[in-house]
């Protein structure tokens, strides 16, 4: 894997709000594994965020990464199985 050079000031920011967006929908669409996987690689960005770069979010974004979506994804929730272990009923 070959290291990505950091990004712009406002690359980052619209990188941010793009995953952010991308997330929002695999979660609309109820598609966990995505949304729990573009909602960290989102969070990671996120976190490099001066606070005057946060400001620049939507706060609709910010508040979905940072509160709703921890609910659901923190890491005090179990974490996801993997398929290989179920079983089928018989």
């Amino acid at each position: 894997m070959t290291k990505q050079e950091p990004l712009p000031e406002k690359a980052l920011i619209k990188e941010v709000c793009r995953r952010i967006r991308v997330a929002r929908s695999y979660w609309d669409a109820h598609n966990n594994r995505a949304c729990r996987g573009e909602r960290e690689r989102a969070l990671a960005l996120y976190n490099t965020l001066t606070k005057e770069q946060k400001d620049q979010i939507p706060q609709e974004l910010r508040v979905w990464l940072r509160y709703r979506s921890e609910k659901y994804f923190g890491a005090h929730q179990t974490p996801p199985k993997s398929k290989q272990g179920k079983r089928s009923p018989k």
